[in-house]
This record gives structure tokens, C-alpha cells and sequence, in this order.
């Protein structure tokens, strides 16, 4: 069990990895080579904790697996630290930042290899154990304290949701590894005084038996699997975010067909290019955009034939149904008043009476693509539901002038009901 556990992780990490260095969409982002690292590390870190492969190198150096598991762990903390470093710092303090850092992570495992090298030698000394330990877990703490604090301090500046969801579970697998490097100080007091309180030698039976092994194996292991997923669920949520846009895109292009085939009709001139009007795979965003301002550039066009009596006769349809003053009663309201100008332009006719106001919230969508990508979808579907323009504004002319009569007679409405 402990053996697929482990060995799984570090198949699945390498995997990460990979995806990490093949990049994605074409271009490779800031921080790649430093993430690839970090994965590897933790990897390696994973398969040395694997049973079989500990005791497949401690025939070869007894008790190497140790040395071998926490390299990597100190390796995997500074690619962390290079990662974030490349993401929050300009390019040459960046450098600089993992040049020291490199310098120091060989420092520590230098030292570490001495003090277990003289511990062979000398039967396994307490004494040099502890020292050993004292460098290990001294980067570790201060790398994963500075991480846990930079990356919580970045989550809540972040505008994506998830990367914010995935740095606090960054955050929360630092915590993990302070627990892991509390336990290790915790460790290192019992052996340098001889109290004998955690054993050296018992080994795991699962993640959580002995006691020991939750602080030793399971807390280093989750930390290393929420660092890992929080750091890496961004960009495996980015493929599933773009095919979202794409799809929305494309569904949108197409459900504003009909109105822009009306308004364009009418006002062709507002066609940018008349010969390239449709939408490939990878220009989907262009065209979206370009078919929402030619939309606008026609209602604006229209603006002399906008008429006031059928937006007061459309706005009273939509509050006789509750929908006054919500978004869709007011695309209904513009969906009348559109098919109404439409109408009249082609008729060469202009509207008598004022000339109406633009729709609601026109001037705070301006400038937001997907607001008023929106915003002309739910006037597209109204418009569909009034058939044609001409039907649409004779049937909006007649409920306009049928208001006007029964507000300046309101005494017929009333004579005409008596029997």
C-alpha cells in the first residue's frame, strides 16, 4: 500500500512536470523551468519515501534514503521560492534572488552530506544526526515561512478566483510543512538531550501508525500534494477556462446572427469588412467583437428613427407583465424600438413625435465587450420574439396609440364598458 501510494505520487508529479515543460497554447510562462523543478523534486522526494525503492539504495548505503528524500525536499522548497520570485520581481532582482538562494540550497546539502557521511563513520553519532537535522530543517522553516506569507499576501491581491483558490491552498501546504519542520526541532531536542522520546529507528506501517509517522510522512506529504495542486491548478483550470470562452463566444456570435442581419441590412455602410463576415476557430474573439460594435453602430445610425411613443408603449407592455426595470423587460423595450427604426428607415419614413433615449445602462456598458455582449444577446432573443420589423412596429404603433387615446379619453374606456 505505502509502496502504490508513493510511487503513484511520483508518477503523477513527473506527469505534472512535463505538462509544466511541454508548455501550453504554444508559449511556455513565466516561472516553467523553475515549476519543472519543483514537481521533479517533489517526485523524487515521493519515489525515495516508496519502501521498495528505500531499501533498494540502503543495500547499496545504508540509510542513504534519508539524505537522498530530504535533498530533494530542500530542492523542490527553493524551486517554490524561484517560482515565486520570477512571478513577483523584476527579471534581474529575480535572478539575483535564485542565485542566492542556489548558493545556499548547496551550502545546506553540502553540510548535510558531510555531517551524515561522518555519521556512518563514526556508528550513527546523535550528536552529528542532530547537526544534520539542525540544517535541514533550518532552510526548510524559513523557506516554507517566507513562502506561506507571500503567497497568502498574493492570494488576496489576485483577481482570478483560481489563483486565489489555488495560492491559500499553497499557503495552507506551507503550514503542513511547518508542522513537519516543528516536529523536526521537536526531534532534534529529544536526540541532542538523550530523552529518547521519538524512536530512530521504528519504521511506518501506514501514513498514520505510529504516531510519529503523521508528523513525519503524512504531514510532508500533504503539504507537498496541496503546494503542488495549488500551484499547478490554475493552469490546469486555464485549457477548461478558454475552451468556456471560446464556446460562449462562438454561441454568441451566432445567436446575434439574425439582428445583426437586420440592423446591417439597413445600415450597410457600418460593416467593417463585407466580404469577411463570418468566424473561424482561432479569431472567434474578433469577430464576437466586431459584430457587437457593427450592432451598436447601427442602433446609433437608427438614432433619428428611434421612436419615443413605441419605447413608452413597449415599457408599458413589459411592466403590465413585472418585467419593468429589469434587464430583460428592458431588452424588450429596446428590441421594439429597434425593430420600429429598422422598419421605418427602410419606409424612408422618420417617426413623428420625440425621438427616444437610448436603452438603459448604455453608458456603463460601453467598453465592456462581455457586458454588452450580454446586454445585445437578451435584445436578440426579444427581437427574434417579434417576428419581423414590419409586424413588430405596426403591432407597437397600434398598442402605442391605443395608449395615447385611452390616456387622453380616459371617459370612453369607462362609457363604452356600460351595457
Amino acid at each position: 500500500m505505502i509502496n502504490i501510494l508513493f510511487s503513484g505520487t511520483a508518477v503523477v508529479l513527473l506527469c505534472f512536470a512535463a505538462y509544466w515543460v511541454r508548455g501550453r497554447g504554444g508559449h511556455r510562462p513565466t516561472g516553467t523551468w523553475a515549476m519543472a523543478a519543483l514537481l521533479t523534486s517533489f517526485a523524487l522526494a515521493f519515489a525515495s519515501y516508496a519502501p521498495a525503492v528505500e531499501h533498494a539504495v540502503e543495500s547499496v548505503v545504508p540509510h542513504v534514503a534519508r539524505l537522498l528524500s530530504n535533498t530533494f525536499t530542500l530542492t523542490a522548497a527553493t524551486s517554490v521560492l524561484a517560482f515565486l520570485f520570477q512571478l513577483n520581481q523584476e527579471e534581474e532582482q529575480a535572478r539575483r534572488q535564485i542565485r542566492l538562494r542556489v548558493l545556499a540550497l548547496a551550502v545546506a546539502v553540502a553540510g548535510m552530506s558531510a555531517f551524515f557521511a561522518a555519521e556512518q563513520l563514526t556508528g550513527r553519532s546523535p550528536v552529528l544526526y542532530a547537526f544534520y537535522v539542525l540544517i535541514y530543517i533550518s532552510y526548510l522553516g524559513y523557506t516554507a515561512k517566507d513562502f506561506l506569507f507571500q503567497t497568502w499576501a498574493q492570494s488576496k491581491r489576485s483577481a482570478r478566483r483560481s489563483q486565489r483558490l489555488g495560492l491559500r491552498m499553497t499557503s495552507a501546504g506551507c503550514a503542513f510543512a511547518l508542522v513537519y519542520a516543528a516536529y523536526k526541532v521537536f526531534a532534534l531536542v529529544s536526540i541532542g538531550l538523550g530523552l529518547g522520546l521519538v524512536p530512530d529507528h521504528a519504521r511506518c506501517s501506514t501514513p498514520l501508525t505510529p504516531l510519529r509517522c503523521t508528523f513525519s510522512v503524512s504531514a510532508p506529504a500533504v503539504a507537498v500534494l496541496l503546494i503542488t495542486i495549488g500551484l499547478t491548478l490554475p493552469a490546469l483550470l486555464w485549457p477548461v477556462s478558454q475552451l468556456r470562452r471560446r464556446r460562449w463566444e462562438r454561441n454568441s456570435f451566432a445567436a446575434l446572427e439574425p439582428l445583426w442581419t437586420d440592423v446591417t441590412s439597413t445600415v450597410p455602410e457600418v460593416v467593417l469588412d463585407p466580404g469577411n463576415t463570418g468566424a473561424g476557430t482561432h479569431d472567434l474573439d474578433f469577430h464576437l467583437h466586431r459584430r457587437v460594435i457593427e450592432i451598436n453602430d447601427c442602433v446609433l445610425a437608427l438614432r433619428r428613427y428611434r421612436s419615443a411613443p413605441v419605447q413608452d408603449a413597449a415599457a408599458a407592455q413589459a411592466a403590465l407583465r413585472g418585467a419593468a426595470g429589469t434587464p430583460e423587460g428592458d431588452a424588450e423595450v429596446e428590441a421594439a424600438v429597434i425593430a420600429a427604426a429598422v422598419a421605418a428607415k427602410r419606409a424612408g419614413d422618420t417617426p413623428e413625435g420625440p425621438e427616444a433615449p437610448p436603452a438603459a445602462g448604455t453608458r456603463s456598458r460601453k467598453g465592456d465587450l462581455h457586458a454588452e455582449t450580454a446586454w445585445l444577446l437578451l435584445v436578440a432573443r426579444a427581437y427574434d420574439r417579434q417576428g419581423p420589423p414590419a409586424t413588430a412596429t405596426a403591432d407597437a404603433t397600434a398598442t402605442a396609440t391605443a395608449t395615447a387615446t385611452a390616456s387622453e379619453h380616459p371617459s370612453r374606456t369607462t362609457t363604452g364598458a356600460q351595457p
